[in-house]
């Protein structure tokens, strides 16, 4: 433990744990065994890291959020798993980010993520970088998010469902199927309604790129033909590459299917 870091002489900090410098723990916070904390890192009052957990650097852990906890799985039986969290994300108040279980051992959350209050990330759930995930929103175990996803208040998202990258989900939606690369979805069931084209023009994506994109998306979503089909024919008329490419993929991926 760096004598470098800022201890509330409420805290209790596990011997074994590891703390880099400039780190600083508020008032009546916990850091259980083996927990390693980045450079800079700030732990707010009341938050509990149990065990197990690496918190990268620039990190802001908020007041009362609860890191590292036993997976809630009745199939977990107490083996070593981990909970990883990259640089500068920001985890906000009360959320709950459990451990993995033996299937893959950790849940990660990448860089730059924003959490916010009351989410839940369970286990085995993977976040890509750059990922707001706002208010009261909870996953269930083996969800994935790729980068730049942005998902809405107060949905919840059925386990192993897959959410792709750029993706914008609307706020109170029930997510059961895999959610597509560069789309925006919104219900209960939920619909597909379009590109988030705002995000990504936002991103810099190129308008050659939005334009490919976009006939894509009508082409699979708009015409008579169905799916299959219409999967197909994409291929045949457009070039696969690029994101184009990476969306038409991640379809034809979709072990439970795609919401549409």
């Amino acid at each position: 433990m760096s004598t470098a870091a800022e201890i509330h002489a409420t805290a209790i900090v596990d011997p074994d744990a590891e703390l880099g410098s400039g780190v600083t723990v508020g008032p009546h916070a916990i850091i259980g065994p083996r927990v390693r904390v980045g450079t800079g890192t700030e732990i707010g009052a009341g938050v509990l890291v149990e065990r197990n957990t690496v918190i990268g650097e620039k990190c802001r852990i908020h007041k009362g959020a609860v890191l590292g906890t036993d997976p809630q799985d009745l199939k977990f039986q107490g083996e070593e798993s981990w909970l990883r969290i990259g640089d500068r994300t920001q985890i906000r108040e009360y959320a709950t980010l459990n451990r993995g279980t033996s299937e893959s051992g950790e849940t990660v959350v990448g860089d730059d993520c924003l959490l916010m209050a009351y989410v839940h990330v369970a286990h085995d759930c993977r976040l890509g970088n750059r990922i707001i995930i706002s208010n009261a929103t909870q996953m269930a175990g083996h969800v994935t998010i790729d980068d730049w996803a942005i998902i809405s208040g107060l949905v919840a998202v059925h386990q192993f469902v897959r959410i792709g990258r750029h993706a914008f989900i609307g706020g109170l939606s029930r997510v059961a199927q895999d959610v597509a690369p560069f789309c925006r979805v919104s219900g209960n069931p939920p619909k597909i309604y379009g590109l988030n084209t705002v995000g990504l023009e936002r991103r810099g994506f190129p308008a050659e790129s939005r334009a490919a994109l976009k006939k894509a998306y009508r082409m699979l979503f708009h015409s008579e033909l169905n799916l299959s089909q219409a999967l197909v024919r994409v291929r045949e008329e457009l070039e696969m590459k690029g994101e184009v490419g990476e969306f038409i993929e991640f379809i034809e991926s979709s072990d439970r299917g795609v919401t549409f």
